[in-house]
């Protein structure tokens, strides 16, 4: 979509119990890339991350469109599977791939994916099988045992994957391509000394 190289302002989803290190390597890479990195909460008051972290939300979910953004980042967290509260992340998650803009998810966010019905007809990866089966979705035969899976507009990863999910996420996004891309995987995830070179030459 063209459209999506003009608009450079990336929504990463903070809420309550978000796991911090799931989208780190994702949003600091894209930031670096020029992309502004905006967060988006339940309301704008601060969420609480696992870890302790305090974040003020620099927007509403209500307000955000899809029109606005050039990608929507949906991490995982405890409240994906212990109450309905995340379910309006995940209808926004529709509305952005109705409108062909980039849905990025990643651990318990794939259960509200496919709670919403969004994996029904995509290709698609989590923790594993059996925790999206328990949502009972019918997208089963859709499922990658894999680190990371891209589908056209949307993106999903298992919680031990943050740098296989940032790979997808910086190659749809183009601010890694090809060799250089692989590169970036290798450093971070292999911590390979010849990718530095390569990333930087």
């Amino acid at each position: 979509m063209s459209g999506t190289n003009q608009r450079k302002t990336v929504h990463l989803a903070v809420y309550d119990t978000l796991a911090d290190w799931e989208t780190g390597h994702a949003t600091a890479w894209l930031a670096r890339s020029g992309y502004e990195i905006r967060t988006v909460g339940p309301t704008t008051e601060p969420v609480t991350s696992i870890g302790g972290l305090r974040i003020t939300p620099d927007a509403a979910l209500a307000d955000l469109r899809p029109e606005d953004s050039a990608l929507l980042i949906l991490p995982g967290a405890d409240l994906w599977d212990t109450s309905d509260d995340l379910a309006p992340f995940a209808a926004t998650a529709r509305a952005f791939l109705d409108a062909g803009v980039p849905v990025a998810a990643i651990c318990g966010a794939t259960a509200g994916l496919a709670r919403e019905g969004l994996l029904d007809d995509r290709s698609h990866t989590s923790a594993v099988s059996f925790y999206l089966a328990a949502t009972g979705y019918k997208g089963g035969e859709h499922y990658v045992d894999t680190d990371a899976v891209t589908d056209g507009d949307l993106i999903t990863a298992g919680p031990t994957e943050p740098v296989a999910f940032a790979r997808e996420v910086l190659g749809r996004m183009g601010a890694f391509e090809g060799a250089q891309l692989d590169a970036w995987y290798r450093l971070f995830h292999d911590s390979d000394p010849a990718a530095y070179e390569e990333l930087n030459s």
